[in-house]
């Protein structure tokens, strides 16, 4: 594994705190683009949950759900949620910041996670690899030999702690509201 790729796992989750305090410093939110903007983010927060729900981290390999859709739901949500920042913030040097932050962030993240499921499960990650999309989503779910049928989870979804992804955007929505009123 890479150097940039380990630190970039590290200190993604910090460096969210660090971008949310510059955006909110700097946001402009107005009605319309906020509203856009909070509808993106739903978006973004709905395929996260999905995928959160499906995902299960002492497997080798998630099967299932939003996984026969894309390998990547997490990222494709966050992808939504950081575009409806972008659009909420008002700002073009906002939007392309957390445009930046996700390529030089997660995607080397993303590569790193792929290695590592390749390494645990070779013959069963190829076979997904050649049959799910990294980040853009196939219409239909893909039949991947060696699946298993599972069902979304809520236990999984609060295990995955995805609830606290959802109230730190929310906590951030509101602040851009008050933004819109007091600032």
């Amino acid at each position: 594994m890479s150097s940039y790729a380990r630190q970039a796992a590290r200190w993604r989750v910090p460096l969210h705190f660090v971008l949310a305090a510059v955006f909110l410093v700097f946001a402009h939110p107005a009605g319309l683009r906020l509203g856009l903007g909070a509808s993106l983010v739903a978006v973004g927060l709905a395929v996260r949950a999905w995928a959160a729900g499906h995902l299960r981290r002492d497997a080798s390999l998630t099967i299932s759900g939003p996984y026969t859709h894309l390998r990547h739901p997490l990222y494709f949500g966050s992808a939504f949620v950081l575009a409806g920042f972008g659009v909420a913030g008002g700002r073009l040097w906002l939007a392309v910041l957390l445009g930046l932050y996700f390529l030089l962030l997660f995607v080397p993240v993303m590569r790193r996670e792929e290695r590592e499921r390749r390494a645990l499960a070779p013959e069963l990650f190829a076979d997904y690899a050649a049959r799910v999309p990294a980040l853009l989503p196939r219409l239909l779910p893909a039949r991947v030999r060696g699946a298993l049928p599972a069902r979304f989870s809520a236990a999984h979804y609060l295990h995955n702690r995805e609830w606290r992804a959802a109230l730190g955007c929310a906590l951030l929505l509101g602040l851009l509201y008050g933004k819109t009123i007091w600032g």
